[in-house]
């Protein structure tokens, strides 16, 4: 457990990254506003999400029914994650790298849920009128790190 204090760190600091930022995004910007922080690409837009990862299922109604749907798959998938983050060595830095991010995004994002009942996304990436899905520092761990075990699928098949 010793070796894996690092990995530990990484997932506390990105975890306490995401709430520190979606707590000053609240604070700080009304609900549905942009700031514009680059202008023609990037604003800080406050927005509710009830529904996954950027946003997915956000408007597909359900209600209740959908918060435990993706509360409970969210819950199973860390699982799933924190199952792997204890079962692999220590020495797979890109393995241990990628699923500390992953439960950092999934911690986020369930502390979100639990606590307001949606997730506060507020990164707005835009060229033009053509928008990326809104999303948080989460969102941004998890996505990193899938796209690091992805990495550790390649290294390994060559």
């Amino acid at each position: 457990m010793k070796k894996k204090f690092p990995y530990l760190l990484l997932i506390a600091g990105c975890l306490v990254l995401d709430q520190v930022t979606k707590i000053l995004v609240d604070a700080k910007v009304r609900y549905l506003e942009s700031v514009t922080v680059i202008p023609g690409f990037f604003n800080l837009t406050p927005i509710k999400n009830r529904g996954a990862i950027f946003g997915f299922f956000d408007h597909s109604g359900g209600g209740q029914t959908k918060f435990i749907i993706i509360t409970v798959g969210s819950l199973v998938a860390l699982a799933f994650v924190s199952y792997y983050f204890f079962a692999t060595a220590a020495a797979d830095r890109l393995t241990m790298a990628g699923l500390s991010l992953i439960m950092a995004g999934a911690l986020g994002n369930l502390a979100d849920r639990f606590l307001k009942g949606s997730v506060t996304d507020f990164l707005d990436f835009y060229i033009k009128t053509w928008h990326w899905p809104f999303f948080n520092v989460a969102d941004s761990c998890i996505t990193i790190g899938a796209c690091l075990l992805l990495l550790t699928l390649v290294i390994r098949r060559k």
